[in-house]
């Protein structure tokens, strides 16, 4: 089946189908995630894999701190993915995960929370804690895995703007900007290794998904976060984002915080004018200093209708 086909049967959620990812979780199986890999002396890259290719795909991507007290691991990928991620971290070290951050709440980044020793400190923005903890969510919000017995995998260290974890070469700073992807996306940087952890604030060179629906996600302010990120956050050259399949450079980053910025200005201008959603859609074209980012048409009409409607069109 096309991938085109696919989004007008499925809702489409970061470049997935939520779908087909819970067809995955319903049968409760996974391919094994992908090798671990080494970025620098401590902290190692987890790849989730092509979201495209659904028979390889594995959630969002996860990064490895092996500190000298315990392991930090940043995002556990879809349902069943747990011991795949354990068995890759193991390879490497034989210390046990004592700190788990959650970049935001979606089931293919907070997936396997509850597949790890509740005695593991599990820390997120506190946006991103209320969503774990709703009464009722759609599955995206995956806030059902934490029901009964599983409130204990609820995260338990939550911050507001900014909180440091550990120290020294082990040091882990966490920053919150702003609504985006939703209303509770943290930036994980690791300031010895100059890497960053973006979620899905950077997804790779797509148009992003913006969860307005079910987690206060704004098509304005994601672009007013990714900017703050950028001006704030200093001496990264690492970016892991979201799904970016291999981790890229904080220009890579940079720059596509300039293509969201480029969207937001021709979608404001263009509305301005007093020109429709669907008559801006047809005409909106990537730039060509963006060559190689894509734009969906459906994911362009979903931002453009959230922008209009955050300005009141």
């Amino acid at each position: 089946m096309k991938r085109t086909v696919l989004g007008t049967l499925l809702v489409a959620i970061g470049g997935v189908t939520i779908g087909a990812a819970n067809l995955q979780q319903q049968q409760g199986k996974l391919p094994p995630v992908r090798a671990i890999q080494k970025l620098r002396d401590n902290l190692y890259f987890i790849s989730g894999g092509d979201t495209y290719d659904r028979s390889t795909w594995t959630g969002g991507n996860s990064l490895v701190l092996v500190g000298d007290k315990g392991v930090v691991l940043v995002d556990t990928m879809l349902p069943a993915a747990g011991s795949s991620i354990l068995a890759q971290i193991r390879s490497v070290t034989d210390k046990p995960v004592t700190t788990i951050i959650n970049t935001h709440t979606h089931f293919d980044h907070s997936g396997s929370n509850t597949e790890f020793p509740a005695t593991v400190e599990f820390v997120a923005h506190e946006g991103t804690r209320a969503n774990m903890a709703r009464a009722t969510c759609q599955p995206v919000t995956n806030c059902d895995a934490f029901k009964g017995e599983n409130a204990k995998y609820l995260p338990k260290r939550t911050y507001k703007d900014r909180l440091t974890l550990l120290s020294g070469k082990d040091q882990v700073d966490l920053y919150y900007f702003g609504r985006g992807h939703t209303d509770g996306d943290s930036f994980v940087v690791f300031p010895a290794a100059r890497v960053m952890h973006g979620g899905d604030m950077f997804p790779r060179f797509h148009m992003p998904f913006i969860d307005v629906a079910n987690n206060d996600g704004s098509a304005v302010e994601f672009s007013q976060t990714l900017q703050r990120a950028v001006s704030t956050i200093k001496n990264v050259e690492t970016v892991g984002g979201g799904h970016t399949p291999t981790p890229v450079t904080w220009n890579d980053f940079r720059t596509y915080t300039d293509f969201y910025a480029d969207f937001l200005s021709s979608a404001q201008a263009s509305m301005k004018k007093g020109t429709s959603v669907e008559e801006f859609v047809k005409a909106y074209r990537v730039p060509d200093r963006f060559k190689g980012f894509l734009a969906d048409p459906q994911q362009v009409r979903a931002n453009a209708q959230a922008i209009w409607k955050e300005s009141g069109k």
